[in-house]
């Protein structure tokens, strides 16, 4: 894999870990998980 590739992969991965990390920081958006989790149950 060339560099270029390797670093756009992790730039990629960098920026979706950002966004689940943003939304864990929301109340809302972890009550309705914690709720649809549950409800599996």
């Amino acid at each position: 894999m060339k560099l270029s590739h390797r670093l756009l992969a992790w730039m990629i991965t960098l920026v979706v870990l950002l966004g689940v990390f943003a939304l864990y920081l929301q109340p809302h958006f972890l009550f309705t998980l914690a709720q649809q989790v549950w409800s599996c149950f």
